[in-house]
């Protein structure tokens, strides 16, 4: 925990008390956002303008593209999906092209509306473990005073309004920061965790990743049954498909379930991944069609008796690989109305859009 952090000049207590009493996403991307610019830049002086337009590009991602819930009071929420449609940044945007083109937009009344909403409250209320609850110009003349060696100290003169990092906190700030921003993190997962109950992986959906895994095994276990049993027709368009002439496509979108799990992966004509982006499949249409195709697969890997990790997979659906196999197409294909169906209503219920080819 990091209240168990030490130094001899600053006691660090405080800090593992900065998210009590949280009510919204406000302080965690606040955290981030001021640690993630203090590292870049090494400056103790930063723009507020700057730590909002941050914490907007961090929400981005897990708000847009995997549509989670920040709860119903969350103005960051509302905030990003305003900026989307005034700016229309895509989805699936990285974090500096969202700070690059929000930064482009800088004159527009409504996008210096809603990043001021982001200013009137967090700077202030962040600071409570070390000032407590008091007004805003209390707060600002007594974290001026570095008073409880807190974190920062604010300043508004004139149109400028930034916050100072105390110096005593930057060699911790810095010597810590994996550590720091790990307990932020933990924190905000648990913290949306709550919101979205039925909501699988959230820790891997909260950051951008720079490159998604590699489905080259998936490929191989694909690729073994289509040369053990010869070319598999599309669930979708019913064509044939052959040995590394396919796309594999993720049954109910990676957006929704973050992993590539071999039986949610299925062989698909090339042009179905654009089609259907990150829309769910018909499940009326689709699933029985996926749960056929998936057992076929799993009893032509099995009976050639060759092995691979990958079938570990299968566990996750409450049996082995070996126990799937013997079971009738009926049985088979509950398990995975089972799996597939409560995941469907989720994601609709999410804002995810069937489709159909």
């Amino acid at each position: 925990m990091v209240e168990h952090f030490y130094n001899n000049i600053i006691s660090t207590n405080r800090i593992g008390k900065i998210f009590d009493k949280t009510v919204a996403t406000y302080k965690y991307f606040w955290f981030l956002s001021i640690m993630q610019i203090h590292a870049k830049t090494g400056n103790l002086n930063i723009n507020v303008w700057n730590i909002v337009t941050q914490m907007v590009a961090n929400a981005w991602y897990p708000i847009h593209y995997f549509r989670l819930s920040f709860g119903k009071t969350d103005s960051l929420y509302d905030i990003v999906t305003q900026l989307h449609k005034e700016i229309n940044i895509p989805i699936d945007a990285g974090t500096e092209a969202v700070i690059e083109s929000i930064k482009s937009h800088n004159e527009s009344p409504l996008v210096k509306k809603l990043l001021r909403t982001l200013t009137n409250y967090v700077p202030y209320k962040f600071l409570s473990p070390w000032l407590g609850t008091s007004t805003d110009k209390e707060i600002v003349r007594r974290s001026q005073m570095l008073e409880n060696d807190c974190l920062y100290s604010i300043h508004k003169e004139g149109a400028d309004f930034y916050i100072h990092i105390n110096p005593k906190w930057n060699d911790f700030l810095h010597r810590h920061y994996n550590v720091l921003i790990d307990f932020a993190y933990w924190n905000l997962t648990l913290f949306l965790q709550a919101r979205n109950p039925n909501v699988p992986a959230i820790p891997n959906k909260l950051i951008r990743p720079e490159v998604r895994c590699s489905l080259a095994s998936q490929h191989r276990y694909w690729n073994d049954i289509i040369r053990l049993s010869g070319p598999v027709n599309c669930i979708y368009t019913g064509r044939k498909l052959y040995i590394n002439e396919y796309e594999l496509d993720h049954f109910i979108p990676w957006s929704f379930v973050s992993h590539d799990l071999i039986w949610n992966l299925i062989p698909a004509d090339g042009s179905i991944n654009s089609s259907k982006s990150n829309r769910l499949p018909d499940l009326n249409i689709y699933l029985p069609k996926l749960a056929m195709m998936q057992l076929h697969g799993l009893k032509t890997f099995i009976k050639s008796d060759k092995s691979s990790k990958i079938l570990e997979d299968f566990i996750s659906l409450g049996y082995t690989a070996n126990e799937l196999v013997n079971m009738s197409e009926v049985e088979f294909l509950n398990v995975f109305e089972r799996t597939f169906t409560p995941m469907n209503q989720i994601a609709l219920n999410m804002g995810f859009e069937t489709w159909k080819y």
